[in-house]
């Protein structure tokens, strides 16, 4: 078996009730939710209690999500089972750095809050949302995306982009999609991430984040904004964590590059099977590659019967 490698859920993979089986049968896990509480209170509630309008909220949503894809790494750890690479989709990221210890669970959560309240009022000063285009030709995507004044920001796997922008800006945009004959799915998010409209949210990481101490990772973490793994980086930790909010997320590149280092076994910890979806896309002519994910007990269970047998 290769190396593995734990994908961390984003945004817009949330849902009512994520990880309380894990915080009921886990002590690391509840350990992990009581830290969270313990800076953030009500959170554990809100993964555990509040609604599917609750949780879609930025400023909901990522803390709740952060912290349940970190739980999932650590219920899996729990069982012995540990990661070889690391990479979090958008949001995930900061789950991702947290698992290599490059910053401690405690001001990856408090950075993860930060980034949530900034993103949000971004959001405030220019609504938006996102939607993934499907199975289109990436010139043609360009020109209405130019036409329509939107942005491609998450290149997911081959054939599915995400699209950010104004509300107004993106009903257009789908309606010229609709004329041209191409499908697009709305994404369960509340803003333009990763666009030009996050600068400020940008700003107030990197400021944030001059009060952190960040160490070596422990675990190779790869990056969004450059794609490449944060030890071999021409930018510091601080740099790309902040730069990610607005600019592009190169998942399909990281995907490929994690397989080309040798990952085979994919583990997708959070809710949902999203990252699942994306590696089955972006390297489904690699008959060696395994994929996975754990979101609750059930599925905990399932991936470290076939992991443990086959280590």
């Amino acid at each position: 078996m290769g190396k593995i490698a734990f994908l961390f859920a984003g945004q817009g993979a949330q849902y009512p009730g994520m990880g309380k089986d894990l915080y009921e049968k886990i002590k690391e896990v509840k350990d992990l939710y009581d830290m969270a509480d313990s800076i953030r209170p009500g959170t554990t509630g809100q993964c555990f209690e509040a609604d599917e309008e609750v949780l879609k909220q930025t400023e909901n949503t990522q803390p709740c999500l952060c912290l349940t894809d970190l739980a999932c790494a650590r219920a899996l750890n729990s069982r012995g089972i540990f990661a070889d690479e690391v990479a979090g989709f958008s949001l995930g990221e900061i789950a991702a750095v947290a698992y290599s210890k490059a910053l401690s669970d405690e001001d990856a959560f408090k950075l993860v809050c930060k980034r949530a309240d900034a993103m949000a009022e971004c959001n405030k000063k220019y609504p938006g949302t996102m939607v993934a285009v499907l199975r289109a030709d990436n010139e043609k995507l360009n020109e209405l995306c130019d036409e329509c004044r939107v942005y491609p920001v998450n290149y997911n796997c081959p054939g599915q982009v995400s699209v950010a922008g104004k509300i107004h800006r993106i009903e257009k945009f789908k309606e010229r999609l609709d004329k041209e004959g191409i499908r697009c799915v709305q994404l369960a998010v509340s803003g333009s991430f990763h666009t030009p409209y996050m600068k400020d949210a940008s700003d107030v990481l990197a400021d944030t984040m001059k009060h952190m101490e960040f160490n070596k990772t422990k675990v190779p973490v790869y990056s969004n904004y450059t794609s490449k793994r944060y030890d071999v980086s021409d930018y510091e930790p601080s740099e790309l964590i902040s730069r990610q909010v607005s600019n592009s997320v190169k998942w399909e590149k990281i995907l490929r590059r994690m397989y080309d280092n040798g990952c085979t076994t994919f583990v997708e910890c959070g809710p949902g099977k999203t990252l699942s979806g994306f590696v089955k896309k972006t390297l489904r002519d690699k008959s060696d590659v395994e994929i996975y994910n754990v979101s609750d007990m059930e599925s905990l269970d399932t991936v470290c019967d076939a992991i443990l047998v086959n280590a």
